[in-house]
């Protein structure tokens, strides 16, 4: 597909954030534009402090110590995040049919080919699926060492770290859990302290993504009118998806409140799609935001386990083929950042 578009593979799987993240990688938060601007296509000083640092600052250390050109660096990362997420989101899943069964899924979500980018979706994935095993299992320094990751992955981490607070609240009253719950906010709050610093503003991350892509939390109203606008007009094939996506999101929401999953997974993956929906900014992105909200697929991937396995494995190999073509149709004939 990329090459019907005049590009290639290694250029369309960094396209967009990937070259952000692989500016910061060789040149840190100093570095000059390099051809990069923001949505509305400027770039100032200060523009790349948008993007959190672990994903790029990983690929950094690796191909220091490896010698390796950092695109390379960031595939690999994302693909080792991804198998380390997939053994946490097994863990998650009470048995291990259920567990295999929510693992592909997750990797055949409609942007799932950002687990194969120079993304940060799949190490967030992989930190918030340890995360939340931490909790689950009452092992406080996991949960609290994921969530610092965590923070210096995506803002994201917000909803693990009142995660793990307020279970640590309700069953870890001990020295330990009381410290864990200390060390969880420290990735998220330092990047911000950081953000604060050089832009001499307290709110200074937030300023930043406001003025370069439009991103703030409005309650769901952007969202609101981008599905209303899409449901009565000629939208394009990737409008049309981000808003099913989104609203199917919602309807899953519903169904792992119903069905009373335990209460952390819950909290999880309805904290990311209130995250998600109630933001406006790039609208094309909602479907990759929600990646990593792989708790909501649990009610699925149980009633796929109660199924035949030749059943089961049609529908995976459909999800999966699916999945693959849209990912590339994303990356190649869409015109768009995702």
């Amino acid at each position: 597909m990329a090459g019907t578009h005049d590009r290639t593979l290694l250029d369309v799987l960094k396209s967009w954030d990937g070259d952000w993240y692989l500016s910061i990688a060789e040149h840190g938060y100093t570095a000059g534009d390099g051809g990069l601007v923001d949505a509305g296509g400027n770039f100032t000083q200060n523009t790349t402090l948008a993007f959190f640092p672990g994903y790029p600052m990983l690929i950094a250390l690796l191909s220091s110590l490896t010698a390796t050109s950092p695109v390379f660096v960031g595939l690999a990362v994302s693909l080792a995040s991804g198998v380390v997420a997939a053994y946490g989101i097994t863990r998650l899943a009470g048995s291990r049919r259920t567990g295999l069964i929510l693992v592909a899924l997750f990797a055949s979500t409609p942007m799932a080919v950002t687990l194969s980018m120079v993304y940060s979706e799949a190490l967030f994935s992989a930190c918030a699926a340890w995360a939340l095993v931490g909790v689950l299992e009452r092992r406080w320094w996991l949960a609290s060492l994921c969530c610092v990751g965590a923070g210096l992955v995506r803002p994201s981490a917000g909803v693990l770290i009142l995660i793990v607070i307020v279970a640590v609240v309700l069953y870890g009253h001990t020295y330990r859990g009381v410290f864990a719950a200390l060390l969880c906010p420290l990735g998220l709050v330092g990047f911000m302290l950081f953000v604060a610093d050089r832009t001499a503003n307290p709110f200074g991350w937030f300023v930043l993504q406001k003025a370069g892509w439009g991103t703030a939390f409005d309650g769901g109203v952007n969202t609101g009118e981008f599905v209303g606008t899409v449901l009565t007009s000629n939208a394009s094939l990737m409008e049309t998806a981000n808003v099913l996506v989104v609203l199917g999101a919602v309807v899953l929401c519903v169904v792992v409140v119903v069905r009373r999953l335990p209460w952390p997974l819950v909290a999880y993956g309805v904290g990311l799609v209130v995250m998600t929906a109630g933001s406006s900014g790039v609208t094309y992105s909602k479907m990759r935001l929600l990646v990593p909200a792989f708790t909501l697929l649990l009610p699925i991937a149980v009633g796929l386990a109660r199924r035949r396995t030749g059943t089961v494995l049609a529908v995976l190999a459909a999800t999966a083929l699916l999945s693959g073509w849209f990912g590339g149709y994303a990356l190649t004939a869409w015109p768009y950042a995702i």
